[in-house]
């Protein structure tokens, strides 16, 4: 494929790998490596993400999911609101295969690739939905709600609180961390707590946001 040099994107895989301290097989890291040249050959027909450069997608998506998968480890089954191309995930999904992820987003281009990447990385814990998330209604609720980039945080936890469990908590994947968001969010909700993120081979700001309920 043009452009996509795998064993230049391995290594920086590898090394983004130690550098956030996180283990994986060999097999989850091809699969990594998979769903990028799958994100990759896929966008230039569906607009997936404005990153175009493999060089760039290593960094800017799969390095950057990568660095908030630890504050998922006490999670079971996972929402990822407004999913896109995927991301976090996917790439929560591939590091932890014993979670159940389940992806949704109203544009079907979007949930026809990420069907496609479920089949073709043999993605056993995944889900993928078409629709609004204000209109989902599952059989089981979720520990943890996700998102990336999605929506201001008000509206985020507006349009799916009635599909958190009780406990549970979201965690947003936000660059910067914006006072008036975070002002924003419903009154009966608060920011538990925020946690910036190093992303191997980034100058940029990245932050998790943690919201509970607050009563």
């Amino acid at each position: 494929m043009k452009g996509f040099d795998r064993v230049i994107l391995g290594q920086i895989l590898v090394d983004g790998l130690a550098e956030l301290n996180i283990t994986l097989s060999p097999s989850q890291r091809e699969q990594l490596l998979d769903y990028l040249a799958l994100l990759h050959k896929w966008n230039a027909v569906y607009n997936l993400t404005a990153v175009r450069a493999p060089l760039d997608m290593i960094r800017l998506h799969i390095l950057d999911s990568l660095a908030a998968v630890p504050a998922f480890q006490d999670a079971h089954n996972v929402l990822d609101v407004g999913a896109g191309g995927g991301l976090p995930g996917i790439v929560l999904a591939i590091c932890r295969p014993d979670m159940k992820v389940t992806l949704i987003d109203t544009v079907h281009k979007k949930t026809a690739f990420l069907t496609q990447v479920k089949a073709q990385l043999k993605l056993a814990n995944v889900s993928v939905v078409t629709g609004r998330v204000e209109q989902y209604q599952p059989s089981d609720k979720f520990d943890v709600i996700t998102s990336r980039a999605f929506a201001d945080l008000s509206d985020f936890v507006n349009w799916s609180q009635h599909l958190l469990a009780s406990g549970g908590r979201y965690i947003a994947l936000k660059g910067t961390a914006p006072k008036d968001e975070q002002e924003r969010v419903p009154s009966d909700w608060k920011i538990k707590g925020l946690q910036p993120l190093r992303v191997p081979g980034l100058d940029v700001e990245r932050h998790l946001v943690f919201i509970e309920r607050s009563v």
